[in-house]
C-alpha cells in the first residue's frame, strides 16, 4: 500500500524510481543519508511499482556491500591496537548492547528494532546495521528506521565531537579512543579525528577497526537471539567472505593495490541499498512507528558517550 499520488500511472512510478538508481550508482554527490531520504520520498509519495524485487535486490545489495568493506580492514592495522584495545571494546560493546536491551524494553520496542539500533551504537553503524538486518530477518521499516537514526547522531557527532573534545581538554590519544567508541560510523570517526589531529585519527582509525571486526561474532550471536524454532542456526555466507576479503587485503599484495576499488563498489551499493530500503517502506507500515526508536538511539549514545568520556578522562 502506496500514498496513491502516482498509482494509476505505474510507467510513470517505473521511469522515476529507475532515473533515482542510476541517479544513486552515478552521481557521487548521493550520500547514504540523503539515498535513504529519496528512498523513503519516492515510496511514501510517488508508490513502488516494484515491491516485490526492491525489497530481494536491497538484501543482496546489503550483504555483497558487507563483503566489499572487507578489503577496507587491514588485519594488521587492526593487531596495533593490542590486548588493551580488544578489552576497551569488548567491554563498550558489552555495556552498550545490554543498555540498549533495558531501555528498548523500557519504551516497549519491538525487539528487532531494538537490537538494530542497540548493534548499530555498539559497533560500527550502518555497517553493522547492514550485516544483522538479514541474520534476523528484520522488516524494511525497522532497518530505515534505525540507519535513520544512527545516520541523524552520526551527523551530529561529526561537529559535536571535536568542540567537546578540546572544551574537555583531551590529548590527541584520549580524542582519538573517545572517538572510536563514542562514534557509530567509520566515516564520521574519521572525520571527527582528523578535525582535532593526525594522531588523533591514526588512533580513532586503527580502534575503529578492531571495533568494526565485531560484526562477525555479533551477527552469530544475533542469529542465536532471534533463532525461531522453524530455522537452523547458520552462519550467513556474507560473513566468512567478509573475513576472506580482510585476510586477502591484509596479506595478498595483488589484492590490496586494487583494493580501493571494491570498497567505492561497496560504498555505492551500500548507499543503493539504503534507497530500495527506503522505497520499500510505505504508509502502512511507518503507521506502526513511534518516536520511542529515536529516544532509545539518542539515550543510548548519550550513555556511551558519556560513560566512555569519563573512563577515558579518570581511569585511563
Amino acid at each position: 500500500m502506496s500514498f496513491p499520488l502516482l498509482h494509476k500511472f505505474p510507467l510513470l512510478q517505473k521511469i522515476i524510481l529507475t532515473g533515482f538508481v542510476l541517479a544513486i550508482v552515478f552521481i557521487p554527490a548521493f550520500s547514504a543519508p540523503l539515498a535513504l531520504l529519496a528512498g523513503l520520498i519516492v515510496g511514501l509519495l510517488l508508490g513502488n511499482p516494484w515491491q516485490k524485487y526492491t525489497a530481494v535486490a536491497s538484501k543482496y545489495a546489503l550483504q555483497v556491500a558487507v563483503v566489499g568493506l572487507g578489503f577496507g580492514i587491514n588485519l594488521y592495522q587492526v593487531s596495533e591496537t593490542g590486548l588493551m584495545g580488544i578489552v576497551y571494546t569488548a567491554t563498550s560493546l558489552t555495556l552498550t548492547l545490554t543498555a540498549g536491551y533495558f531501555i528498548g524494553k523500557t519504551f516497549g520496542i519491538a525487539p528487532r528494532l531494538s537490537h538494530l539500533i542497540g548493534v548499530g551504537t555498539a559497533i560500527c553503524g550502518g555497517s553493522a546495521i547492514a550485516a544483522v538486518a538479514p541474520t534476523i530477518k528484520a522488516d524494511p521499516q525497522e532497518i530505515s528506521v534505525s540507519l535513520a537514526i544512527v545516520f541523524i547522531l552520526n551527523a551530529v557527532a561529526l561537529f559535536v565531537f571535536p568542540v567537546a573534545g578540546h572544551w574537555f581538554g583531551l590529548s590527541q590519544e584520549q580524542f582519538g579512543m573517545w572517538a572510536a567508541i563514542a562514534i557509530h560510523d567509520t566515516s564520521s570517526v574519521v572525520g571527527a579525528a582528523s578535525k582535532f589531529g593526525n594522531e588523533a585519527l591514526q588512533i580513532a582509525t586503527t580502534l575503529k577497526l578492531t571495533r568494526a571486526l565485531w560484526i562477525v561474532p555479533m551477527v552469530l550471536l544475533s542469529a542465536f537471539l532471534f533463532k525461531s524454532k522453524e530455522t537452523k542456526l547458520k552462519l550467513p555466507l556474507f560473513i566468512p567472505l567478509f573475513l576472506l576479503a580482510s585476510v586477502l587485503f591484509t596479506f595478498v599484495g595483488p589484492v590490496a593495490t586494487i583494493a580501493p576499488v571494491f570498497v567505492t563498489i561497496a560504498k555505492k551499493l551500500l548507499v543503493l541499498s539504503l534507497f530500495l530500503i527506503g522505497v520499500n517502506v510505505n504508509l502502512a507500515t511507518l503507521k506502526t512507528i513511534s518516536a520511542r526508536p529515536f529516544w532509545q538511539g539518542l539515550l543510548l549514545w548519550l550513555l556511551v558517550a558519556t560513560v566512555s568520556l569519563l573512563a577515558i578522562l579518570y581511569l585511563i
